[in-house]
């Protein structure tokens, strides 16, 4: 269960561009290849846009191919929740922040070995912080 109460819409409104509260806040995506992570390598943390919470760390980053930055696994599972997702006529698993529920992306199960999971992120749902 989230840890933080939900905000208002006009929170977020305020505190996101126009593009993030579509992708964080209505369940949206970015355009394939067009996100400031897709092609990131540096190490560090990627952490929710919206709360700062730590999510994917940059070495279960990977190239996937899909145009969006890919993770074989969250930083800690408890960083994420899922759940069924049925728009545009597919059944896919959301995943978005556990503590303030942004939309991240969804994960598939045609990720590397050995868990076999592509968590697959909206660059505008996330931030980067570099290791020092």
């Amino acid at each position: 269960m989230m840890s933080e109460d939900i905000k208002s819409k006009e929170y977020w409104r305020d505190k996101l561009s126009p593009e993030e509260f579509h992708v964080c806040r209505e369940q949206g995506t970015e355009r394939a290849f067009t996100g400031e992570y897709w092609n990131h390598k540096e190490q560090g943390q990627y952490l929710c846009r919206c709360c700062g919470e730590p999510l994917f760390e940059s070495d279960a980053k990977f190239d996937s191919g899909c145009g969006w930055p890919s993770f074989t696994q969250p930083a800690q599972r408890q960083a994420v929740e899922e759940q069924m997702d049925r728009s545009h006529g597919m059944v896919r698993t959301e995943v978005h922040c556990r503590k303030c529920a942004s939309h991240l992306g969804h994960v598939f199960t045609d990720g590397p070995a050995p868990k076999g999971l592509r968590y697959c992120i909206n660059s505008l749902s996330i931030r980067f912080t570099g290791d020092d």
